[in-house]
C-alpha cells in the first residue's frame, strides 16, 4: 500500500486544493460515527480509552507511477484501492468512515481511515461482528499478507504497480513519508475528529485504578490471612487440649474401674475375714469420707 522504494523525488505536476477530493466524506465526528454504527450493526467488543476503534492507510505510489498513469487513471487507482480495503478481510464498505484523496501535495496520496471489524463467533457459535483491531491485525506477517494483497488485486485491475523488496523491507523513510504527505495536518484533523466524552478513561489512569485495586485487594488478603492463621493457631491449640482431657478421661476412667475393682475385692476380703457386712461396712465408710469434707 505504500510504496516501498526510497527513489522519491519530486512530483513533477503541482495541483491546488481545490482538486482534493473524497471518495467517502465523514459528516459527523468519527465517535459519533462509530457510535452510529455500533447500534446499527450490533457491534460486539468492549469500547474502553484505550482501544483503538480506527484504523489509517495512507495509499500511494511513486513519482514515475502517476506521472505515467495520469489524473484521470490516479482516480481509478485510488477508487481501485478503496474497494480493496473496502473488501480487504471482508470488512465492508459501510466500515470506511473517510477516504480522502490529496493531489496538493508532493506525491497523490489517499488518507483512509476505517473501524477494524471482524467477523468471527461468538462462545455459543453465534455469527458476530465486533470490533477487535488485535484481531484484523492477527499474526507477525499481517501487514506482509495486505501488501501481498493489495499488490495482486490492484495489478490484477490493470495498473502496472512494482511490489517492494519483500526480503530486504525498504519502505519510504518516515520522517520524508510524512513531509509527502502533509502528515502533521492531518493528524490534527484526525484528533479532533475522535475527540469523545464518554471514552474519559486514559490507558495510565485506567493501570493505576487497576493497581490500586490490585493493592488494596492484596492488604486486605494480608490481613485475612493472619486472621486465618491466628484463628488456626487457637483451634490447633484447643483441639489438642480437647484430645488431651479425652485421653485424661479416659485414664481416669480405666483407674476409675481399676478403684472400684480393687474396693470391691476390698469389701469381700472383709466380709470374709471378719465376718462383716458390706452394706454396713459402705456405710462406715461414706459417713467416713462426709466427716472429711466437712472438716
Amino acid at each position: 500500500m505504500l510504496h516501498t522504494s526510497s527513489r522519491i523525488k519530486k512530483y513533477a505536476k503541482t495541483y491546488s486544493q481545490a482538486e482534493n477530493y473524497s471518495i467517502k466524506k465523514c459528516n459527523t465526528t468519527y465517535t459519533n460515527a462509530i457510535k452510529i454504527l455500533q447500534k446499527e450493526n450490533n457491534l460486539k467488543g468492549r469500547i474502553i480509552k484505550t482501544t483503538n476503534i480506527a484504523c489509517e492507510f495512507i495509499i500511494t505510489s511513486d513519482k514515475e507511477f502517476f506521472e505515467k498513469i495520469g489524473e484521470e487513471e490516479t482516480k481509478r487507482y485510488f477508487q481501485t484501492a478503496y474497494d480493496f480495503v473496502s473488501n480487504y478481510q471482508k470488512l465492508g464498505e459501510k466500515y470506511i468512515l473517510s477516504a480522502k484523496v490529496h493531489m496538493d501535495e508532493t506525491i497523490p496520496h489517499m488518507h483512509l481511515t476505517f473501524v477494524p471489524v471482524v467477523h468471527t463467533k461468538d462462545k455459543n457459535g453465534n455469527a458476530i461482528e465486533k470490533i477487535a483491531c488485535s484481531e484484523y491485525w492477527k499474526g507477525k506477517d499481517s501487514y506482509k499478507r495486505l501488501q501481498d494483497n493489495f499488490y495482486s488485486y490492484i495489478t490484477k485491475a490493470g495498473f502496472d504497480l512494482e511490489r517492494g523488496n519483500t526480503k530486504e523491507n525498504t519502505h519510504i523513510p518516515i520522517e520524508t513519508l510524512k513531509k509527502l504527505t502533509n502528515y502533521e495536518n492531518i493528524k490534527y484533523e484526525i484528533e479532533n475528529n475522535e475527540k469523545t466524552d464518554s471514552l474519559d478513561i486514559s490507558k495510565n489512569e485506567l493501570e493505576t485504578k487497576n493497581l490500586s485495586l490490585v493493592v488494596a485487594q492484596n492488604k486486605q488478603l494480608v490481613e485475612y490471612n493472619k486472621k486465618l492463621k491466628t484463628n488456626l493457631a487457637k483451634a490447633y491449640i484447643a483441639i489438642k487440649r480437647v484430645t488431651t482431657l479425652q485421653n485424661e478421661n479416659t485414664n481416669l476412667k480405666q483407674e476409675n474401674k481399676k478403684l472400684k475393682n480393687y474396693i470391691e475385692k476390698t469389701f469381700q476380703v472383709v466380709k470374709v475375714l471378719f465376718d462383716f457386712p458390706i452394706d454396713r461396712l459402705k456405710r462406715l465408710i461414706d459417713n467416713f469420707i462426709r466427716n472429711i469434707e466437712k472438716n
